[in-house]
């Protein structure tokens, strides 16, 4: 019975062990992780709408689905919109301006996980696909072509950005 408990209780230490030390890095690291997040989003909601001076949220606005978040420039230069979308290999979040004419000034991935290669074509932002997306409007978005061998990311995308257009229908409606 001796040679049954003495290993289990060893182990069961060891876990424990482990457990603590892991939720105390957690701990320490949950803050410095949640300040860099909201730096990058900030950083790229002024990349995306490059006109605003300053963003509030917007709140108590039944956003549609895909949008997670909605910022209004300070000076009337626009909206920002935060959108996650599901790609091939998993959630895209993206992060698209539109200014106050209804139109496009700039996409951008924030992060995905889809294949290396063709799908990351599509939502890498040095690879240029976001691009074909500045000045596009409700009207004419869905003339962007998808990337060949990249359908189901590309699909993701405009998706994505059909959902920021309904989003900036809803919030204008609502002000």
């Amino acid at each position: 019975m001796k040679d049954i408990v003495k290993p289990i209780a060893v182990l069961a230490a060891i876990c424990l062990v482990v457990t603590a030390l892991l939720a105390t890095v957690n701990a320490i690291t949950a803050p410095i992780i949640r300040e860099a997040d909201e730096k990058a989003a900030a950083k790229a909601r002024s990349e995306v709408l490059t006109e605003a001076d300053s963003f509030e949220e917007i709140t108590g606005v039944a956003l549609p689905e895909g949008v997670t978040e909605a910022y209004r420039a300070q000076n009337g230069a626009g909206y920002v919109f935060k959108l996650e979308t599901k790609g091939y290999g998993g959630t895209i979040t993206m992060m698209c301006g539109v200014k106050a004419d209804g139109s496009i000034e700039s996409v951008q991935t924030l992060s995905h996980s889809e294949t290396s290669g063709i799908g990351s074509r599509v939502v890498d932002n040095a690879a240029g696909y976001n691009k074909n997306y500045a000045g596009k409007t409700a009207d004419n978005y869905d003339e962007v072509d998808a990337v060949t061998g990249a359908t189901i990311s590309s699909k993701a995308y405009k998706k994505a950005v059909a959902s920021a257009f309904d989003a900036y229908q809803t919030v204008k409606e609502a002000e």
